[in-house]
């Protein structure tokens, strides 16, 4: 039986757990290494290699400083077409954004697809 193929633009909320990542880690290592975790979560979930994360995620991470990165962050990982480059192989077809979604609390959570009106 062959696999259904799947979808080329989509786009689902995350929840990372960012202490488990970066647990016994150096102090001044930890905020870049979440970062890099959260690039690493993308690729994986999304299958691109291009991962590009938001700014407001970026500063949610850093925003407790360097040594105490957040131990939870909700994502939003949208794969999308890249029109940026001109060959369209398999490698450069598709890249990720990963954008900052604000939550109260995480607590009931789930992975969720989300529907694009645009």
């Amino acid at each position: 039986m062959a696999k259904a193929p799947k979808p080329d633009l989509v786009t689902r909320d995350y929840t990372i757990h960012l202490a488990k990542r970066t647990r016994k880690k150096q102090f001044l290592k930890r905020a870049p290494r979440a970062i890099k975790k959260i690039r690493e979560f993308a690729q994986k979930a999304m299958n691109t290699k291009d991962v590009r994360i938001d700014t407001p995620l970026n500063k949610f991470v850093w925003s407790t400083g360097v040594k105490n990165p957040p131990t939870r962050v909700r994502v939003r990982l949208s794969r999308k077409r890249n029109e940026d480059i001109d060959d369209d192989t398999e490698d450069n077809k598709f890249y990720t954004l990963a954008q900052l979604v604000e939550v109260t609390s995480f607590k009931g959570l789930v992975t969720e697809n989300v529907l694009d009106s645009a």
